[in-house]
């Protein structure tokens, strides 16, 4: 589990966060974004918190032209880097924002949140109501989030809570008539332990796609 100093800005923690190491995550897609984003003809996408840019260069690399945004410069400029690598530099464009502060502007047709957890104290469900009044009518919302602790940590805090689908779409507060669920499930994630155990992870995922006649 990740833990922030006291005090720590979001920018403060993702720099220390990423500058640690020449390279943080795998460089893979999420599993869950490319099982639930696969099928549908590309459009424009919006990536949320996309780090070190996997997402992004998966999405272009399926046709999609995407908006990606973090709040780390570090992470960007490598995400840039491996863009540019794979050949998808120009489907792609990179934006810092802190999302407490700052949210891109215009819609799409696919707005993705994948793991938009932080140990900086972040406005999540505001952020996720912006997300969703950025997505074009007829296009989706993705949110997937962790519904608890990996199995090899058992002595996680009780009080950390994790929102559940439902919880999410409450806090969404979105009208019926305009919004359709099309995925509201929990999965079991298999993972590796930090001693190479196998190991496992449940994680949610809300899919809702905004009806095309909506206001």
């Amino acid at each position: 589990m990740l833990h922030a100093e006291p005090g720590a800005s979001a920018e403060e923690f993702w720099e220390g966060f990423y500058g640690r190491e020449d390279q943080i995550f795998s460089g893979n897609p999420n599993g869950i974004l490319i099982r639930e984003v696969t099928a549908l003809a590309p459009g424009t996408a919006l990536d949320l918190g996309c780090g070190e840019g996997a997402d992004a260069i998966w999405l272009a690399r399926q046709g999609w032209t995407v908006t990606a945004v973090d709040v780390s410069a570090t992470a960007l400029s490598r995400a840039a880097r491996d863009a540019a690598a794979a050949g998808v530099a120009e489907r792609i464009a990179w934006r810092r924002h802190d999302l407490a502060v700052s949210f891109p502007e215009g819609t799409y047709d696919l707005v993705s949140a994948q793991f938009l957890h932080s140990p900086v104290e972040m406005p999540r469900e505001e952020i996720l109501r912006r997300a969703a009044a950025a997505v074009a009518p007829g296009g989706r919302l993705l949110v997937a989030g962790h519904a608890g602790g990996p199995s090899w940590d058992t002595d996680h805090d009780p009080a950390l809570h994790f929102p559940t689908t439902g919880e999410v779409l409450a806090a969404l507060a979105l009208p019926d008539e305009d919004w359709q669920v099309e995925v509201d499930e929990t999965v079991v994630q298999e993972l590796t332990g930090p001693d190479g155990q196998p190991a496992t992870r449940p994680d949610n995922i809300l899919k809702i796609r905004r009806r095309r006649s909506a206001r």
